[in-house]
């Protein structure tokens, strides 16, 4: 691993650290993403607080946090597998933010943005994936971990090369969701539009 490789990692990581739910939150007046509704500052829960123009800015923010580091390391001939690496600490940063206390959200939009690199037919096939299980099922969570759960499956067919680094993001962003996936399998987790619950 080279010195420029470890130095993007950091950069990554401190992007990632950048809280846009609490940010956007503040901005319109909205409680604090971390301590109202389900806890967790990420677009569903904004979502939740205070709508869906709020929720936007955040999803696209959260997912810029990924897609910028990525991009930017790709262009300055980074490998896949560090590549990867970098998709992980902006992730990292996301979920346990420097700046915010290191308490943050689940990281499936900086996830998704940090994927984007590889490609307009992968992305299309993720936010596909997404949209289909958001509407058939309700569960935002759910549709999280199959849309994460399939991006590896996906690559393999698109850029084979990028594999392994996409299983390496999919397994964290699974491991995040671990009592989402305890909640949904007891019945208990609550729907994206069902503001009474705020499990996410």
């Amino acid at each position: 691993m080279t010195a420029l490789t470890i130095l993007l990692m950091a950069l990554a990581y401190l992007a990632g650290s950048i809280s846009s739910a609490v940010l956007v939150c503040h901005i319109f007046a909205l409680p604090d993403p971390r301590q109202a509704g389900s806890g967790n500052p990420g677009a569903t829960n904004v979502f939740r607080l205070g709508g869906r123009f709020p929720a936007v800015l955040v999803l696209v923010c959260d997912i810029l946090k990924g897609t910028i580091p990525v991009w930017g390391s790709y262009y300055l001939g980074i490998e896949p597998f560090y590549l990867g690496l970098i998709a992980i600490a902006a992730c990292l940063g996301h979920i346990f933010p420097l700046f915010f206390g290191f308490k943050g959200g689940k990281a499936v939009a900086t996830a998704l943005g940090a994927m984007l690199p590889i490609g307009a037919s992968l992305a299309g096939l993720l936010i596909a994936c997404w949209i289909l299980v958001v509407f058939a099922s309700g569960y935002s969570s759910l549709a999280a971990i199959i849309t994460v759960g399939l991006a590896p499956v996906f690559t393999w067919f698109i850029k084979p090369a990028y594999t392994v680094p996409v299983a390496m993001l999919s397994l964290l962003i699974i491991i995040r969701h671990k009592d989402n996936i305890k909640r949904l399998w007891q019945g208990k987790e609550g729907r994206i539009w069902d503001k009474g619950k705020t499990n996410e």
